[in-house]
């Protein structure tokens, strides 16, 4: 009965910091030809991760092209690490409309 109790404890609390872990990452999908949210503010230092939920190839560049994915295909990620503050502007370079910003404060 103790290690039950022991063993439940310790997968609720691994679960739970996951979970936490999970919510702390900065996520940009990629669905519908749209970046989504097409404004993502984050603190300096963090990682944002790109993932295409789109059937067609796309990229994550920035417009001054400091940082870009090569093609992305369906379910795959990109990840770029924002360490100064700023306005970062990007689009996907296969379709051009494609726009969005991430603010680093």
């Amino acid at each position: 009965m103790m290690i039950r109790k022991v063993v439940t404890a310790t997968l609720a609390v691994t679960l739970g910091l996951a979970a936490a872990g999970d919510a702390a990452t900065p996520r940009v999908q990629i669905h519908q030809f749209k970046f989504e949210p097409a404004q993502l503010t984050v603190s300096v230092g963090a990682t944002v991760t790109w993932t295409n939920g789109d059937e067609e190839t796309h990229t994550v560049t920035a417009t001054d092209r400091t940082y870009t994915s090569t093609g992305l295909e369906r379910a795959e990620t990109f990840t770029h690490r924002f360490a100064a503050p700023g306005t970062y502007t990007y689009f996907c370079a296969l379709h051009p409309h494609m726009t969005a910003t991430v603010v680093v404060r």
